[in-house]
């Protein structure tokens, strides 16, 4: 948290400022633009950034942001999991289904508080305008699971095991090596060559699309008989055969379809630096999230066309290296290794390109420790100290926990608290189309750009609830059970522990230490040298208007 010497004179907050103003912020007119006073004035497309480097993204970049953080590895390898879990080959693709239709639930309640706030850091944003009492708890509890949990490991891990395999190769501590150099790789170019890191992001993102019809139209092929697989699949014939019923498959594979299409919301944490946000999020996402489950569940019917049942539920690679072998040969697998180990990296790409901007976000409100390092721009126009942390935490993720249960907790670890934090933006928006006379203050105006309509809001507000639910149900079965010797609900309850911790920061420094020191944490906005507009804290002592501190 940052706190800062003043010597303009504040005034408390009275009710006759604006809602702005009695938040403590300042009435400067080229004060960056707050969640509070954002509505109307965001009037979007012609929406100026707050930021130095201004908004230089435009719709091709947006929806590769999107493209990139969907499209990692689950394509290629959930299928058997989706199978064995709904147990027929009908059900396994409306469980693929139920997975998209739920991703763009989500992506329109997003794109309706995106549309009034286009700032970058997403849900961070939406939390604090919905959740404002206690002041800043929402936003601690939010920023201790942010800045700790490294979203961007698995994926870095994954590309260092396919690029051993393209080798020919099999190493625990050879994978971890090169998904170090990917994470290092992505600092380096999003920190100091931002273009060129979009460029790259763009052109990947599009041979990953070009990979998937390459797959699906392989697929058509297999439906004539054209597989190699002996005996040759019969997956379609009474294809709901076998089907599950069983609450733990049902939540089993609705979890795995989910996150298949987990960073519909990535382009919100960039939103500051996106040019006609509005015109933007009506075309990136619904382009994005269109062309992907097309070809996703193109994909799924040529898995099942060119594999047999028994290989994919039984077979020791992943069902798309079986499709390969399938259908152009055994000398196909390599080539797949380095398809899956570029997604990857892609996906590592982009998840550190939007975590450093939610990172600098969380800086520029100046709840967070050494906020204004986080908050920097310096020196190459872009939020290197942001990426930099997440890169750190991503890097002690990926190299400290050893082999097995332990590590497959850690990589799993980020999953639960976005179902959370999903939860908390539904049930809040929820509320902005009760009655009028039943809504909290800040919706009784809402009035947004996109509005996502009641059976959209209601439908991702019970999905995403069921979400958090949905972990702590036990498996019915031992050999179901994610972890070999860890408790089944390790993950969720060690995740509850981090919004726990950023609770106690919050009860802390802005509760505890304020009562005993006699004073009050006032917030002011401020710019930093580079241009970048931050949040500060001024300690006002009681009746005396007295400022104090440094950098905490």
């Amino acid at each position: 948290m940052s706190t800062h010497n003043a010597t303009v004179p504040l005034s408390r907050p009275d009710s006759s400022k604006t809602i702005g103003e009695q938040d403590g912020y300042t009435k400067d007119p080229n004060a960056p633009l707050t969640p509070n006073t954002l509505e109307g004035q965001a009037a979007a497309d012609g929406a100026t950034s707050e930021l130095p480097q201004g908004r230089q993204l435009g719709v091709i970049s947006a929806t590769f942001l999107i493209v990139n953080r969907i499209v990692g590895t689950g394509v290629f390898a959930t299928t058997s999991t989706i199978l064995a879990q709904s147990g027929s080959t009908g059900m396994s693709l409306i469980y693929w289904a139920i997975g998209a239709v739920i991703a763009v639930t989500g992506y329109l309640v997003y794109a309706e508080f995106a549309s009034a706030i286009p700032r970058n850091g997403g849900e961070l944003n939406y939390l604090q305008h919905i959740y404002k009492k206690p002041r800043f708890l929402v936003a601690s509890m939010y920023a201790a699971q942010a800045l700790l949990l490294g979203q961007a490991a698995g994926n870095a891990y994954t590309a260092g095991r396919y690029l051993m395999r393209a080798g020919g190769q099999s190493n625990e501590w050879g994978s971890r090596g090169i998904g170090v150099l990917v994470l290092v790789a992505a600092l380096i170019v999003h920190g100091t060559m931002l273009k060129w890191g979009l460029r790259f992001q763009n052109v990947v993102g599009l041979f990953k699309l070009v990979i998937l019809v390459l797959i699906a139209f392989t697929g058509f092929a297999a439906l004539a008989g054209k597989s190699r697989a002996n005996p040759p699949p019969d997956n379609f014939t009474n294809a709901f055969e076998g089907t599950r019923s069983d609450l733990y498959g049902i939540v089993s594979c609705i979890y795995n379809a989910v996150w298949s299409y987990v960073g519909y919301s990535n382009i919100f944490y960039a939103l500051g630096e996106i040019r006609t946000p509005v015109r933007t999020i009506k075309i990136a996402g619904p382009l994005a999230l269109g062309v992907i489950t097309v070809l996703y569940m193109l994909v799924q019917v040529a898995y099942f066309a060119a594999v047999p049942r028994d290989q994919i539920l039984g077979g020791s690679q992943i069902v798309a290296s079986l499709f390969f072998q399938n259908m152009f040969g055994e000398s196909s697998a390599r080539a797949l290794s380095v398809f899956v180990a570029l997604s990857a990296t892609a996906n590592v790409f982009s998840v550190i390109f939007s975590q450093g901007r939610l990172n600098q976000a969380l800086g520029r409100d100046g709840i967070v420790p050494f906020s204004k390092i986080l908050a920097s721009n310096r020196p190459f126009k872009s939020p290197l100290a942001g990426l930099t942390w997440h890169v750190i935490v991503t890097l002690v993720i990926l190299l400290a926990p050893p082999a097995g249960d332990a590590y497959d907790f850690v990589l799993n670890l980020s999953s639960y608290p976005l179902n959370v934090v999903n939860a908390a933006v539904a049930l809040g928006l929820l509320s902005a189309y009760l009655p009028h006379r039943l809504r909290p203050q800040w919706a009784k105006t809402w009035s947004p750009s996109i509005r996502a309509s009641l059976p959209v809001v209601l439908f991702f507000t019970l999905i995403s609830l069921f979400l958090v639910i949905a972990p702590w149900i036990a498996p019915s079965k031992p050999e179901e059970a994610v972890y070999k010797s860890l408790w089944y609900a390790i993950a969720p309850a060690v995740s509850v522990a981090f919004f726990v911790a950023g609770a106690t920061y919050w009860l802390v420094w802005f509760v505890l230490l304020p009562r005993v020191g006699r004073y009050t944490l006032v917030p002011v906005q401020t710019k930093l040298k580079d241009g970048t507009p931050v949040t500060v804290f001024v300690k006002e002592t009681a009746g005396h208007g007295v400022r104090t501190g440094g950098e905490l």
